[in-house]
């Protein structure tokens, strides 16, 4: 099978060849992309360290300008230095997320520590979210497999069975509002400060992490903040460090909602139930590519290089462009720009029977 064949296989420009060419040969072309991917994977202890160090570095130089401008009160310079800022904060939990894989650095003690202690920064709780984040690459794209850790979408049938209260509640849910500016920050503020609930009103079959699991991962990381940012607004006043701190993580939390958004909710996307489901053809059909430009890709860790990730969660982020660039079927799959992504925005349910995102308003029957 030529690397023409597999490109068109998982191009989501196409729509019926997707689907039956990908059959012809089951899932063995899948795992030709994870073999070569496979060739990726491990870590660099020399890259991580430059790349840890000078993220770092740079975040919290980037935080001292930032407080010591709003405490000479020229807030014209703090507020110039929010975006960047939060761009050295989201290259940060891309680094935390590597640790949650155990691909940033070779020793599974040493990724685990840096990313609890990155954690304080996202404030987003390490353990708690690494087990939620391998559920999610576990199940994605498996419609028996849906829960904690993944972006809630319901089929289209399940949605016109609802109830009208239930449908509106989705509605909300699923409004370009909530998805992108409003749930981003109230889960990474609010939501990640308490033991996940076991179930979704919306859905009968959720996976869920127990509280076991969760509880220690959630307080530990609530203690950390009190303490750590506690003892910072004591030191400095309260109003610098929220005036600073808050505008970042904010803005953190709406990129990487957009970013965790576009990588599985574009048009022609995978889902199928257990039986049909299968790993390599989820992760290569159902994630996308999202063709950034070179800053914005450096600031984002080269997570849209996002088919990949999910081929070999093993890779870590500085090793994702060689690997794309060493295959040319995987450079030509799932392609998404910044102005196509935006075209995403209105899709909210799986079509089963076409297989694709459709927005509400395509429905046939209207719900109101």
């Amino acid at each position: 099978m030529t690397d023409t064949t597999l490109s068109q296989i998982a191009n989501t420009g196409s729509s019926d060849p997707i689907i039956s060419e990908a059959h012809q040969d089951g899932t063995s072309l899948m795992r030709q992309l994870a073999k070569h991917c496979r060739l990726y994977k491990g870590a660099n202890t020399k890259r991580g360290l430059i790349q840890l160090i000078t993220t770092v570095s740079a975040f919290f130089a980037l935080c001292v300008l930032m407080l010591t401008s709003f405490m000479q009160e020229a807030y014209g310079i703090a507020f110039l230095l929010i975006l960047p800022a939060s761009g050295f904060l989201v290259r940060l939990f891309i680094i935390q997320h590597d640790c949650g894989h155990s691909s940033f650095f070779h020793s599974p003690r040493v990724n685990n520590w840096v990313g609890r202690c990155l954690s304080v920064l996202t404030i987003t709780p390490y353990d708690f979210w690494r087990k939620a984040h391998a559920m999610h690459h576990a199940a994605s794209g498996n419609l028996n497999g849906r829960g904690i850790g993944s972006l809630d979408t319901l089929t289209v049938k399940e949605y016109e069975a609802l109830p009208k209260r239930q449908r509106l509640i989705y509605k909300i849910y699923r409004s370009p509002l909530s998805q992108l500016i409003v749930c981003p920050v109230l889960y990474i503020f609010f939501v990640q400060r308490f033991p996940p609930s076991q179930t979704w009103p919306l859905l009968k079959e959720y996976n869920s992490i127990s509280f076991s699991q969760s509880w220690r991962s959630i307080l530990s990381l609530d203690l950390a903040l009190i303490v750590c940012f506690g003892a910072l607004g004591a030191l400095i006043g309260w109003k610098p460090l929220v005036m600073c701190y808050l505008p970042v993580v904010i803005i953190t939390a709406w990129i990487g909602g957009w970013l965790f958004f576009i990588q599985h909710q574009f048009e022609n996307t995978y889902w199928n139930y257990d039986n049909k489901w299968d790993f390599h053809e989820a992760s290569v059909r159902g994630s996308s590519y999202y063709v950034l430009p070179p800053l914005l890709q450096w600031f984002t860790g080269n997570i849209g290089i996002h088919h990949i990730h999910h081929l070999c969660p093993l890779i870590p982020n500085y090793k994702l462009q060689s690997c794309l660039d060493g295959n040319a079927s995987l450079q030509g799959m799932n392609r998404l720009t910044l102005l196509q992504s935006l075209k995403c925005i209105r899709w909210a349910l799986w079509d089963e029977d076409q297989k694709k995102m459709v927005a509400f308003s395509d429905l046939k029957t209207a719900h109101r």
